[in-house]
């Protein structure tokens, strides 16, 4: 009998370890904002409830794209929680537009514990990987864990050839989160046979829920699921997800703070417009561009639920 209660006890306090470590202070919304070089950088804003945000640094980079990135810009910043809950990974496209879209080779891989101050590391395929001379594109990285592997997988599009298609790829990080452990596989490419690019994923019971852009043809936002990341078997569902019929990319997923419901969110870049919508099941969604404002305008970027520590610490850092 001591015994069972014993490891009641033990699973009690996990438990409520576990509870008092889930963010519940707001949010933290990471963007670039345009296609200038001194716009292609990383951007912080705060909401407390995930549809009020206001930009931090009076909407200016708070980090240096000169210092971080190869090219001088970064865009597409994605933002990622470690399991240990106090660790952050953020990747980005290493890249200037005004250089052409078929410039940039690398992606930037960052690490931080307190959301100021980041280590920051370059991996360009073409210098790190064989057989990558016919690379034309590297871009809008993402992170995800993967619970099977243990291990930090990173995943984002690259193009061959003049001809050839947007594909996604991915690759698990190294420890230090400096680099790639491993070359680069194909993660994903839609039956169809047509580009696709920044894929966003979201896991819901068990089940990861890629959201991604199909790159010229349609240019709007679907969705494939599978219960194994690296299987290669997704099951894609037919229609667009996105709630207009204005082109949109950067699709970026969030769970609500306490609810079941999530917010999808994407980047109408043709009318320089952000729409958010909900949804309970990640298959149908509902625009709710009444319940958002922002002071800012925002382009492919990331949200991500903070503590109150955080959310103090930022604004203590950026007013």
């Amino acid at each position: 009998m001591t015994k069972h209660i014993y490891t009641l006890i033990l699973a009690c306090l996990w438990f409520l370890n576990l509870h008092a470590a889930e963010p519940d202070g707001g949010y933290l919304f990471v963007y670039f904002t345009g296609n200038h070089i001194y716009q292609e950088a990383i951007c912080y804003a705060l909401s407390e409830d995930g549809y009020n945000f206001k930009a931090l640094n009076d909407n200016k980079p708070v980090l240096d794209s000169k210092v971080i990135s190869s090219t001088g810009g970064v865009r597409d910043p994605h933002i990622l929680r470690a399991q240990d809950g106090k660790t952050f990974y953020m990747v980005a496209t290493d890249m200037a537009s005004c250089n052409g879209w078929d410039s940039n080779r690398a992606m930037v891989l960052l690490k931080s514990t307190n959301l100021i101050h980041w280590k920051s590391s370059v991996v360009n395929m073409q210098k790190r990987f064989d057989k990558q001379e016919d690379l034309k594109r590297v871009w809008a990285p993402q992170t995800i864990y993967d619970k099977k592997a243990g291990k930090y997988l990173i995943y984002w599009s690259m193009k061959y050839g003049e001809k050839g298609t947007d594909v996604i790829y991915y690759a698990y990080a190294n420890k230090d989160f400096t680099d790639l452990e491993s070359e680069p596989k194909q993660f994903f490419f839609p039956s169809d046979g047509k580009s696709c690019i920044d894929g966003d994923i979201v896991e819901k019971d068990g089940i990861y829920h890629l959201f991604y852009k199909t790159e010229g043809h349609g240019n709007g936002i679907k969705v494939a699921v599978t219960d194994d990341l690296t299987s290669g078997k997704w099951t894609e569902d037919p229609d667009y997800k996105q709630q207009t019929d204005k082109a949109v990319e950067g699709a970026g997923t969030f769970k609500l703070i306490g609810q079941d419901k999530y917010i999808l969110m994407y980047d109408v870049y043709m009318n320089k417009a952000y729409q958010f919508t909900e949804t309970t099941d990640l298959h149908h969604f509902k625009a709710i561009d009444n319940k958002v404002s922002m002071d800012f305008h925002p382009r492919h970027g990331t949200i991500i639920p903070l503590t109150k520590k955080e959310m103090a610490r930022l604004k203590k850092q950026w007013k």
